[in-house]
């Protein structure tokens, strides 16, 4: 999308604009309504759309047949019978601001100046975020529920809409009209949402983003059982064709949908001041995190249905309604408590566990508050945050999606905060050991450190775990087959306790082999709970066998001779990462050398009387070592260990012809003949810096498929560019 403004456009660039436009707005259309898988945020797509009608508003003759503004949804998905609709299905015009509602109050005062003595009210009502769906009804019996689609044509999900306990196949009570078609949103909740994932993970699944998307693919199920077993819910809210009025009035039209046995919004309110819709906007937006369900804004509607008729419509849209969007980044939510994680290097880890809401199309039901200062509404320097207030238990906060990521905190609701909510009390001794946790004085600045760690260490079974799912990452020794939750298994299982267990899982294959058997009889379980069909032929867990095991074993065996920086890196000692990993490797060559440095540099006064000086090695990873190596509790492990791994001594291979001696070298994209991880290590061993970022230092980039940014940034530093096949043949491992 252009950021020049619209007023600055020539009528050449206009059109460009939106063609551009159009197609662009199409295509998330059809991601959006079609396939339910939207790849932009709410407010993205918001700002496109807004950016079109503006441009069409100053240019109103390039307004083009295919313009966005002329369409409702996308087209119906393949694989369904069609449905035209009778009466179409529009969209509704947004609103952003209080000043846009007003607006709209305005405009619609405007519209009947001439009935001075007319008496306009609105109603006002969550809008829910879900999937439309009209259901025709006949002598008061439902025959047929079609989707949205384009807004003129939609599918027909009938058998489907039939699954949804809150849709009643027969009209309860009396007067409906001889043929009306009620129209609403089918949603997910956030409870059966939370169980479906839970569901699908154990089971190995697919994962699910959130309720509004797995609500829309539930609907779509060929197989109406599916969307049976997927609990989905129904609130009703309008009407398309009908033979006669529901009721006088849009308010008292949903109440009678109410008495004919539908859902409706308990939230709906009628109004008649532009302050009072305002008000409900804003209850309604703090009662958002409480309902259990997606909402995205509210609707205003004029409610008596002759000033409806008489206002009539615009292209694809009513002008007697509007939505008010919630602002896409932020939402309201409630911390309903305070969990405490342990880390690999025994770090707690404070999570606040909130009332799940939708912020930016993802629902948030976690946020890191990162230590214990931070809760307090301070950061690392001391300086306040939050305006210094801090987060208790019960509070209402407003999140946001840092960079539309990362679910943070922006602010707490004081005002709002439960008159019996304390101060979090935050733990001095592990949550899962009980050793005592303790705050560090960084040695540097003489300040208390922000993080307080638990002392437990090998004796921690959340470290013990951490430690051991680090031990076999990708990074690390990088075993396939071994992932966190296999991991998981096998630690809770008494099979996994230290890093030496995994290579002797081997001799206890029989216990291997009942461990995952009895993961997969449970998983299909919750299968066939999930699709509510019986089990059958269902062999008992001693008779089934993992067909991946002699693979996992394989895999196991081929990572008995790590190379160097892999082992010292998979050893998980604080503060030494990949990179720091490597420069030990080159300094001391084999693990014993460490090892020995180690553990005299533990015992000596002066740890720089032993320690070597290294360049990017400085106090805070000498203490790392002194406390690791003189640990005398990982001796054991560590021998251990060693009896089962034998790390390759690294050798140097710079020679007087190497060509990326002292070069510094860039890695992007994928690399096909090697990990990255593999790469970084032979450009380091033949001398080269590796740089995770293009600068004026770099003097080579090394491109994959699928490198971006930093190709640009090369190019217009001059920096020469090769792939890999060129990068193996400068080192002379070319084939």
């Amino acid at each position: 999308m252009s950021e020049k403004p619209v007023d600055s456009l020539s009528e050449g660039e206009a059109a460009d604009e939106l063609k551009q436009l159009a197609a662009e707005i199409a295509e998330h259309d059809r991601r959006y309504h079609t396939e339910d898988a939207p790849t932009i945020t709410d407010a993205e797509y918001d700002a496109l759309r807004r950016r079109n009608l503006a441009i069409e508003e100053r240019f109103p003759d390039l307004v083009r047949e295919d313009s966005p503004t002329r369409r409702v949804g996308a087209p119906p998905a393949e694989g369904f019978t069609k449905v035209r609709h009778a009466v179409p299905m529009l969209s509704l015009a947004k609103a952003y601001t209080d000043q846009d509602v007003a607006d709209f109050i305005e405009r619609g005062r405007r519209f009947f100046d001439r009935d001075k003595d007319l008496d306009i009210a609105f109603t006002a009502e969550p809008k829910i975020d879900g999937l439309s769906a009209s259901l025709r009804y006949e002598s008061g019996v439902f025959v047929q529920g079609a989707t949205r689609g384009d807004g003129t044509v939609g599918e027909d999900i009938t058998a489907n809409l039939k699954t949804i306990a809150d849709i009643p196949k027969k009209l309860q009570g009396s007067g409906w009209p001889e043929i009306i078609e009620i129209r609403g949103e089918v949603y997910m909740t956030y409870a059966e949402f939370e169980a479906l994932k839970q569901r699908s993970a154990a089971v190995g699944g697919q994962d699910y983003v959130n309720p509004r998307n797995t609500a829309a693919g539930s609907l779509r199920q060929k197989d109406p059982s599916v969307t049976a077993s997927r609990n989905l819910k129904f609130f009703a809210y309008a009407w398309g064709y009908t033979t006669a009025d529901p009721a006088p009035t849009q308010f008292d039209s949903v109440q009678k949908f109410k008495e004919w046995g539908f859902k409706v919004s308990p939230l709906m309110v009628r109004a008649k001041s532009i302050d009072d819709l305002i008000a409900h906007y804003h209850r309604i937006e703090e009662q958002r995190s409480s309902l259990g369900y997606d909402i995205d804004g509210v609707v205003y509607k004029v409610d008596q249905l002759e000033l409806q008729r008489r206002w009539g419509f615009v292209t694809g849209e009513p002008r007697w309604a509007v939505a008010h969007k919630f602002p896409a980044e932020q939402a309201m939510t409630t911390v309903e408590r305070i969990d405490i994680q342990v880390g690999r290097t025994g770090t707690l880890a404070p999570v606040a566990r909130l009332a799940p809401v939708t912020v930016g199309g993802v629902v948030v039901e976690n946020v890191t508050l990162h230590n214990e200062d931070y809760i307090k509404g301070f950061d690392s320097n001391g300086q306040p945050i939050r305006d210094g207030i801090d987060v208790r238990i019960g509070d209402m906060v407003v999140i946001q999606r840092a960079g539309d990521v990362i679910p943070q905190i922006v602010s707490v609701v004081i005002d709002k905060r439960p008159a019996n909510a304390v101060p979090y009390g935050f733990p001095h001794t592990c949550p899962v050991c009980g050793s005592p946790a303790t705050r560090e004085i960084n040695e540097k600045t003489g300040k208390e450190d922000s993080r307080r760690r638990c002392t437990g260490e090998m004796i921690c079974a959340a470290q013990a775990v951490e430690r051991l799912r680090h031990f076999v990452s990708r990074g690390a020794l990088d075993i396939e087959g071994l992932g966190a939750e296999n991991i998981d298994l096998f630690f809770n299982s008494g099979l996994v306790k230290t890093a030496a267990d995994i290579f002797t899982l081997k001799d206890r294959r029989p216990a291997v082999t009942r461990a995952l058997a009895e993961r997969r009889e449970e998983q299909a379980r919750l299968r066939e709970e999930a699709s509510g069909k019986a089990r059958k032929n269902v062999r008992s867990v001693e008779e089934r066998n993992y067909e991946g095991l002699d693979k996992l074993f394989s895999a196991i065996d081929a990572r008995r001779e790590p190379e160097l920086d892999r082992f010292i890196f998979a050893l998980g000692i604080r503060h030494i990462g990949e990179t720091t990993a490597a420069v030990l490797a080159r300094q001391f060559s084999t693990i014993e050398e460490l090892i020995r440095i180690g553990k005299e540099t533990a015992k000596a006064e002066d740890p720089h009387s032993v320690f070597p000086s290294i360049n990017g090695i400085g106090d805070t990873v000498i203490n790392a070592l002194r406390d690791f190596f003189g640990n005398e509790r990982n001796d054991d492990v560590l021998d251990a260990l060693l009896a089962q791994v034998h790390p390759k001594p690294y050798v140097m291979e710079i020679s007087a012809g190497s060509e990326v001696s002292g070069k510094t070298v860039v890695f992007t994209g994928s690399l096909e003949k090697m990990t990255r991880s593999e790469a970084k290590a032979m450009a380091e061993r033949l001398g080269a810096k590796v740089a995770g970022s293009v600068s004026a230092k770099t003097d080579l980039v090394v491109a994959g498929p699928g490198a971006g940014s930093k190709l640009k940034v090369a190019s217009d530093l001059g920096i020469e560019v090769i792939d890999e096949d060129t990068w193996l043949q400068r080192i002379g491992r070319g084939g």
